[in-house]
């Protein structure tokens, strides 16, 4: 068998030293950084949410046990320390964590519910249904989120009932557009003309054809929103306008402590560092969704 030579460089005057070499781009240690940082992340998550749930049950002090101390640093009297009213700041910190996931699990959980549901329908049947869906969620979307928040406070009560409420109507909005899009772009697909032709009634290809497909985006989104959720809800709450004293919250922990600022910068530090690890794991996780989610089936 002949061997095939390549031809030599210098037969054709070519000095090959002076040719570069480019070398592929190696991205092990971008993968790694961000598969250690998604670990991180989900422990950080698992962790807060399981204290939270657990919180009747640990050996910690209630959160506003102890109103007429003064404050301590972190391990000098308690593990995080006291407030400056001597209340035990992991305490108050778990509690804390407690009333903030329900606000964001039920107001995120309410909102892609009812929004799934009526933009699927309205992306899916389209007319004068989808006309009237996107008036409604174009209207939601003009008004100033934080001006409706501070309306229902001041008339209903900075409850977490009215906060769940107002929070998942101006979540809802997104959902439905979203659904919606997403709907058009598989609607006319082969799977889903094929359901169609075969007899299945309307409900059936948009439950089982249809909203598979337009779940990895909408899931997605639901943990980038429950980050944002967080920021309202804390927001809220060091403006005075969310969840109300002794209940601790985040937010209002911070407001609390600003004056304390440099004499126990602790009492602000903790619940801030808490809120930004959980919002930052949140959108991580929320990218991770993005970037791996994939139509479950896409034929054709």
């Amino acid at each position: 068998m002949a061997s095939y030579d390549a031809p030599a460089d210098s037969a054709r005057g070519i000095d090959s030293s002076a040719i570069p070499v480019v070398a592929l781009p190696r991205r092990p240690f971008k993968r790694h950084f961000r598969t250690a940082f998604l670990a991180l992340a989900i422990g950080w998550l698992v962790l807060i949410v399981m204290l939270a749930l657990l919180a009747p049950l640990l050996p910690i002090p209630e959160s506003d046990a102890g109103g007429f101390g003064v404050a301590k640093k972190p391990f000098e009297d308690r593990f995080l320390g006291t407030d400056q009213l001597g209340r035990d700041m992991l305490s108050r910190l778990v509690y804390g964590a407690r009333m903030s996931f329900l606000i964001a699990g039920a107001s995120i959980s309410l909102a892609l519910s009812i929004g799934v549901a009526v933009g699927l329908w309205a992306g899916y049947v389209r007319g004068k249904l989808e006309t009237v869906v996107t008036a409604v969620a174009d209207i939601i979307l003009a008004f100033p989120g934080l001006v409706l928040l501070m309306v229902v406070a001041a008339l209903l009560g900075a409850s977490p009932r009215n906060l769940i409420f107002a929070i998942t109507i101006l979540q809802v909005p997104t959902f439905i557009r979203l659904a919606r899009a997403s709907t058009i772009s598989v609607a006319n697909r082969e799977f889903v003309l094929a359901a169609k032709g075969s007899g299945a009634g309307t409900m059936r290809i948009a439950a089982l054809e249809i909203l598979p497909n337009v779940l990895p985006t909408l899931t997605a989104y639901a943990l980038a929103a429950t980050a944002r959720v967080f920021v309202i809800e804390g927001s809220l709450s060091f403006l005075g306008l969310g969840i109300q004293p002794p209940t601790p919250a985040w937010g209002s922990m911070i407001a609390a402590g600003r004056p304390q600022l440099v004499a126990a910068p602790h009492i602000v530090l903790i619940p801030a560092i808490s809120l930004f690890a959980t919002v930052l794991s949140f959108n991580a996780l929320a990218d991770a969704r993005r970037d791996s989610g994939r139509p479950s089936r896409l034929i054709g």
